[in-house]
């Protein structure tokens, strides 16, 4: 695993600390990688809300759509709750 120094702050410095101890983090570079994980999964996001967004439009989903996948998830649910 590399490492990265970073400067901050007092101020930054303090909120930092005191997120470490309050959400149970055991160092502040835990704290820093699930910062930069989540901007990961966030960016990802963006990426595929802008592709769905420049795609082309299909279908529009009715109730008889929504109440298939109901199913769908029941017979799933089904099966899984069957030893």
């Amino acid at each position: 695993m590399s490492t990265m120094n970073i400067s901050l702050p007092d101020a930054l410095k303090s909120f930092v600390d005191e997120q470490v101890s309050q959400r149970g983090y055991g160092t502040s570079s835990e704290y820093v990688r699930e910062l930069i994980r989540r901007d990961q999964d966030r960016q990802q996001l963006r990426g595929l809300l802008l592709a769905g967004a420049g795609s082309a439009p299909s279908a529009t989903a009715s109730a008889a759509y929504f109440e298939g996948l109901r199913d769908q998830v029941r017979k799933t649910a089904g099966r899984r709750a069957k030893p």
